[in-house]
């Protein structure tokens, strides 16, 4: 069975009416290198497009690139020298050419296929959000919130057990790189870091206070990732898996919900100067699904996200991505992409994905999350592959699937909402949230280590799951999906099912 195919692809269209799950965002705190150049105002013109600029990093923009770009017929936004990436707005069709022809242009490639602003408008979806009485209802034993017992992911992880030894170090922080954060909920009050946290989605930071939240009319996914993480255990609502630590909102998604390419790159870059521990994106950058490293502009977006999140690492970040959601064998020797591009007219196209890549979660060194549900197997919609999943978490299911014991209720995962809210969402943007949360209570444990330590460790303490085989989710007669690999490393889920006791007690 193949997942059926959302617009954007951290959403998961659950069957038998149960919510949809959503994931985007991002944003820095960085002061833009390019300091002589004039801020660009976010070009209002039918035909301008956004672009990276790619240059040799650690020397700052020569002036002659910048005397370039204008002669192009480009305007720089901002210029990120410590990793070589330049953001410009141009309404010149040939701008990418033109400027990868100049000496010490590295890349160049247009991060978008719609004019900006852009056009698109689409329904993202909504959350099974709890009803007022629902909330009121709650009761849970003595030591857990009320909103706890309905929480089957934490015991599928041992969160649970984990919380009885430790609750995180208030000197952690993870940043939720997504559709904004809403740090007034009081579930995520407690431990929200003000520093650590920005709007990005211009491509340069916005540190005005509040910026980092999502509007009215926005996606909820930023929030719902930032309580599944660290909602705060203080006998309000739910729990998160690592309670005690700080989190952040880095707000890279647009209102129309695109992830662009300059947005994601400010928010890893505002991450490492800004002392997060670990990055959560449980998000794909836009407009394609997959960035093809023959076709020069996809090559740009895939050079300057790579910059940044390698930048990020390098600054002491683990960053953690979700693996999508449309059940794809991500090791495979190609795949039908009919998303692409997401932003004007997308059509059929046959990729390799060892060639193509789903950037951030298929960068290098970055942590790729599948999901499970709550029988403790691949979620029906969960992207796999022997080699590219590396750890598994729960993301939720449909209830028809994988139904939770009692006293929860949904096989999806509960999560804050803006406006003080709680609701279910299901997806690998809801797995990978718990690998950020046991990477957070690994940091805590040890303190010193390093990202590659913490991820051996992560690695290591993951409880090993064989393949699950057959696997047939609907039960219909069908393979759904085919696991290669070991019990101790497969392609649906990687080194095991994230341990979140091991974390605090190893």
């Amino acid at each position: 069975m193949t997942a059926p195919h959302a617009r954007y692809r951290r959403a998961v269209a659950i069957p038998a009416g149960m919510a949809v799950a959503t994931a985007l965002a991002f944003l820095p705190n960085t002061t833009a290198s390019a300091a002589d150049e004039a801020p660009a105002p976010v070009s209002s013109d039918a035909t301008s497009l956004s672009y990276v600029v790619n240059v040799k990093p650690g020397h700052g923009t020569s002036a002659y690139v910048k005397k370039a770009v204008g002669k192009a017929g480009g305007t720089i936004v901002t210029s990120y020298d410590q990793i070589g990436v330049i953001v410009v707005h141009s309404s010149n069709p040939d701008f990418a050419k033109s400027i990868r022809k100049v000496r010490w242009v590295q890349s160049a490639g247009a991060t978008r296929t719609a004019p900006l602003p852009t056009a698109v408008t689409a329904d993202l979806g909504t959350p099974k959000a709890l009803s007022a009485a629902e909330v009121a209802r709650a009761e849970a034993p003595a030591g857990q919130d009320p909103l706890e017992p309905q929480q089957w992911d934490l015991p599928a992880i041992k969160a649970d057990k984990a919380h009885e030894k430790s609750l995180g170090s208030k000197k952690v922080t993870v940043a939720v790189i997504d559709t904004g954060v809403d740090d007034t909920h009081p579930d995520i009050a407690p431990n929200f870091d003000r520093k650590a946290s920005v709007n990005c989605v211009s491509g340069k930071p916005d540190t005005s206070d509040g910026a980092w939240r999502p509007g009215a009319a926005e996606s909820p996914h930023g929030t719902h990732v930032a309580g599944e993480i660290a909602a705060a255990k203080n006998g309000v609502g739910m729990t998160g898996v690592a309670p005690g630590v700080k989190v952040s909102g880095i707000k890279v998604s647009n209102p129309d919900g695109f992830f662009y390419t300059e947005a994601v790159v400010c928010g890893f870059v505002w991450a490492a100067e800004h002392g997060v521990d670990v990055t959560n994106n449980s998000y794909y950058t836009d407009p394609w699904y997959f960035n093809c490293k023959n076709d020069p502009d996809q090559k740009a977006l895939l050079d300057a996200v790579g910059r940044a999140s390698r930048y990020a690492e390098k600054k002491g970040a683990v960053n953690v991505a979700a693996a999508g959601n449309e059940n794809y064998d991500l090791a495979s020797d190609e795949i039908t992409d009919p998303s692409s591009p997401n932003d004007s007219t997308p059509g059929d196209r046959v990729v390799d994905p060892s060639k193509c890549l789903d950037i951030p979660t298929q960068l290098p060194g970055v942590v790729t999350v599948a999901a499970t549900g709550a029988k403790g197997i691949k979620s029906s919609f969960s992207n796999y592959g022997l080699g590219v999943a590396d750890i598994a978490a729960p993301g939720g299911d449909s209830t028809a699937y994988q139904k939770p014991d009692a006293p929860a209720t949904s096989g999806l995962i509960l999560g804050t909402l803006p406006g003080g809210k709680w609701g279910y969402m299901a997806g690998t943007s809801m797995a990978s949230p718990h690998v950020a949360g046991v990477a957070a209570l690994i940091k805590s444990t040890h303190p010193y280590a390093s990202p590659a330590l913490v991820k051996a460790l992560l690695y290591a303490e993951a409880d090993a799951t064989p393949c699950t085989d057959p696997y047939d989710i609907d039960a219909d007669g069908k393979i759904d999906a085919v696991c290669e690999g070991s019990k101790n490393r497969n392609g649906f889920y990687g080194w095991g099912i994230a341990d979140a006791l091991d974390a605090v007690t190893k």
